[in-house]
């Protein structure tokens, strides 16, 4: 049994941006990174190396792909689900700052 739900961040406009961005990505990808999330939902709250805190109530869920390609989920927890912030490939050791930002800035109107 889910011991928190994960739910994707809806714009204001309605839209679905981590929704979309697991949509463009190849079937073996969006498989690997559904486990990941999936191992979150059950095992909230979950450390390394599946999920990190990020600081400030922000965390990210790690996923390996294949060609050595990692991706990385920005979420928070608000309200008793997981919230799916920002999804992206990571092409540097560090998380890119707008990436931090961007979901920064969509977890302030989830936690007003």
């Amino acid at each position: 049994m889910k011991k928190v739900e994960a739910r994707f961040y809806k714009s204001p406009g309605g839209s679905e941006p981590v929704r979309d961005w697991l949509l463009g990505l190849e079937r073996e990808d969006r498989r690997i990174i559904g486990f990941d999330i999936a191992t979150a939902e059950y095992g909230w709250p979950i450390g390394m190396p599946t999920c990190r805190a990020m600081g400030g109530g922000l965390f990210e869920i790690r996923s390996s792909l294949p060609g050595k390609r990692i991706a990385r989920i920005l979420l928070c927890h608000a309200r008793g689900k997981l919230v799916l912030l920002h999804g992206f490939l990571k092409k540097t050791q560090k998380t890119p700052t707008g990436d931090l930002d961007l979901a920064r800035t969509r977890m302030k109107e989830i936690v007003k």
